[in-house]
């Protein structure tokens, strides 16, 4: 990966996750992960979106199926947060997924259940190369089934 922007906002996510477990430590809610991260993002001036849909595409029709990214960052880098005793692989796949179905490029997958924060990291990249970006507040477009 080149995209100066993009490392620089790995960076970014990568300090203030370390800030965040460092005050609060392993062992709360994945929820409590998600909103003190999204507070730490806002008081250094990035661009936060929490919880944000992710839309499936089938031969052309967008699909609303209920998934949800934890947070994406200056809408260069997609975090998806666990607490849990160990990651599996299913986590990293869905990580893996939504970074495919958003687009976006860099990805982390962060177990805040460890008592080293390093150890429950694992970063996802994946290749773009030549696929458009679709920002990921783009509204829906309207069902005509109503």
């Amino acid at each position: 990966m080149s995209d100066p922007d993009i490392e620089s906002t790995g960076k970014a996510v990568l300090d203030a996750a370390f800030h965040v477990h460092s005050v609060l430590g392993p062992g709360l809610l994945e929820s409590v992960y998600v909103a003190t991260l999204f507070v730490e993002f806002k008081k250094q001036g990035l661009l936060v979106e929490r919880q944000v849909p992710v839309a499936v595409n089938y031969e052309g029709e967008q699909l609303e199926v209920g998934f949800r990214a934890d947070l994406i960052v200056e809408r260069l880098v997609l975090i998806e947060l666990k607490s849990f005793e160990a990651i599996t692989p299913l986590f990293k796949k869905i990580t893996t997924n939504y970074l495919k179905l958003i687009p976006l490029k860099l990805g982390y997958l962060m177990n805040f259940n460890e008592v080293h924060l390093k150890d429950g990291i694992t970063r996802i990249v994946n290749g773009l190369e030549g696929k458009p970006f679709f920002p990921p507040s783009q509204p829906s477009r309207p069902s005509r089934d109503t």
